[in-house]
């Protein structure tokens, strides 16, 4: 496990970084389908043609980055065991779009707060990475925003099993971006992971982590 103790990864760096490569929040437009967005697929496009053509439907995660002795890092949850999808899996906060929303913002907000009570008022938002569209047909808008010192998390336990951050260094380092393969419909598919400790991130999250890397981190030398 290789991580960099660089004052590239603190809070104010990604502010810079992110202006005007993300898009501002008041400015998202969700959007179903389209060439241009990110999906799980982008390692194996042929296969993306097989995924039943489902009507996309709407969702939204928080992207949370926290500051730790210094440096930025990115706040997680482990979903529980008994949920009927997606069960045991890393994820960040978030969910499907609700009738009540009134934009992708509130969803990723409102769901902070339901599932870790991840109170508004310490959440600055910075701006949307590109939608992420899922095999299982969502569309999902990540929005990335810093924590504010002063938060509290109080997991809700029906949902999320656990809580926990990652340096962005880590997460931000192409030499910790694994391709691993799996079956799927009968075809081989590949999807990123980045394995840290014992936390397997990969598919939609580890995809919109290297959506961020790729946005604003690429260009870098490597450190």
């Amino acid at each position: 496990m290789q991580v960099h103790d660089n004052a590239a990864f603190s809070v104010a760096d990604l502010r810079v970084r992110a202006e005007g490569v993300l898009t501002p929040p008041g400015q998202h437009v969700a959007e179903a389908d389209g060439t241009s967005l990110r999906h799980d697929f982008e390692l194996d496009p042929e296969l993306a043609n097989l995924d039943g053509k489902h009507e996309k439907r709407f969702a939204a995660v928080l992207v949370p980055i926290i500051e730790r002795d210094g440096q930025a890092s990115v706040l997680f949850t482990q979903r529980t065991d008994d949920l009927p999808t997606h069960a045991g899996q890393i994820s960040f906060p978030g969910g499907k779009t609700d009738a009540a929303d009134a934009n992708a913002v509130e969803t990723a907000l409102r769901e902070a707060w339901e599932e870790i009570s991840l109170d508004r008022r310490f959440v600055d938002p910075i701006g949307f990475l590109q939608d992420y569209v899922t095999s299982t047909g969502y569309c999902i808008a990540p929005l990335v925003a810093v924590i504010r010192q002063g938060y509290s998390i109080v997991p809700d336990h029906n949902e999320v099993a656990d809580v926990f951050d990652v340096p962005l260094s880590f997460l931000m380092d192409a030499k910790n971006h694994e391709i691993h393969t799996r079956e799927w419909r009968g075809r081989k598919r590949q999807f990123y992971a980045m394995p840290y400790g014992d936390r397997f991130i990969w598919g939609a999250t580890a995809g919109m982590l290297r959506n961020l890397y790729e946005w604003i981190y690429e260009a870098e030398p490597s450190r």
